[in-house]
């Protein structure tokens, strides 16, 4: 079953042109939709401004290389592993996502693109493992490790406009494994349910860009490569940067140390790495 490929009986249903014309039209909301949010929230001019204005309180310049390292850096701990989550538990759910939304959707573009036929075993195999790395990764971040039933005790049927993200992609590939499954077992009226919320589901995800969650995915590099760079530059956000306390130099930098705090101040503890993250 997970060996075949779904989309080559649909094709016998509707005109592969029209399938392929939908991938195409989604694609091009997705781009679309990200552009004109980077428009209407000034993502692109924020980051240029804040960068811009770092020029002045960096302590050395970077170079090519440096930034090159940079960026290796951020492809394989920030995005590849998901390293700005401390808790593994959700580090482990949004991996299993988004390297399943990966695989979902490549070997989808090959399914409907490459082999408009029969596909290779492996191909749909993708497919289908794609979707239920999505769904398990999914169904247990939203069940067990969503950051309100940690920090509020708030349900898990609450929905807010920003739980259309995972809601949608959950949805398409959910419906997109029954669809197949029901195709499969010959299922008729019930593969043409599952084919309708499948469509439903995916045209929720890619079109409401703006409404979602989706964007940010594109947003997240750039702002975690920024993060590395003001720290090798020593711009640092032009925020001070503390160290003894007790120095001499310190407290001249900042009077308010000694007269709140005294001349040496005493150690403060943990703060917030008191107790394991629990949450985002």
């Amino acid at each position: 079953m997970f060996a075949s490929n779904p989309f080559a009986d649909l094709a016998t249903i509707i005109p592969l042109d029209v399938i392929q014309g939908y991938v195409i039209l989604m694609a091009i909301l997705v781009v679309g939709g990200t552009i004109f949010d980077m428009i209407h929230k000034k993502s692109a001019k924020y980051f240029f401004a804040k960068a811009k204005a770092a020029e002045a309180a960096r302590t050395r310049q970077l170079g090519a290389g440096d930034k090159i390292g940079i960026a290796v850096k951020v492809a394989a701990i920030d995005v590849a592993t998901a390293g700005e989550f401390c808790n593994p538990m959700r580090r482990l759910s949004h991996m299993l996502m988004m390297w399943g939304f990966i695989l979902f959707i490549v070997s989808t573009v090959a399914l409907i693109f490459a082999y408009t036929g029969e596909a290779p075993a492996s191909v749909s195999t993708l497919w289908h493992v794609g979707a239920l790395m999505v769904m398990l990764g999914g169904y247990w971040f939203w069940f067990f490790i969503r950051v309100d039933r940690t920090a509020e005790g708030v349900p898990w049927n609450r929905l807010v406009k920003a739980d259309l993200f995972i809601l949608s992609l959950l949805g398409t590939t959910t419906f997109g494994l029954l669809w197949s499954i029901a195709q499969s077992s010959g299922a008729g009226v019930w593969t043409t349910v599952f084919l309708a919320l499948f469509i439903i589901s995916a045209t929720v995800l890619f079109a409401g860009v703006l409404w979602s969650k989706f964007a940010h995915m594109f947003f997240k590099p750039a702002a975690a490569f920024n993060k590395r760079v003001i720290k090798a530059d020593g711009s640092m956000e032009n925020l001070p940067v503390i160290g003894d306390l007790s120095s001499a130099e310190i407290h001249k930098r900042f009077p308010d140390i000694p007269e709140y705090m005294g001349k040496n101040p005493s150690y403060m503890g943990l703060g917030i790495k008191r107790e394991q993250p629990k949450h985002y």
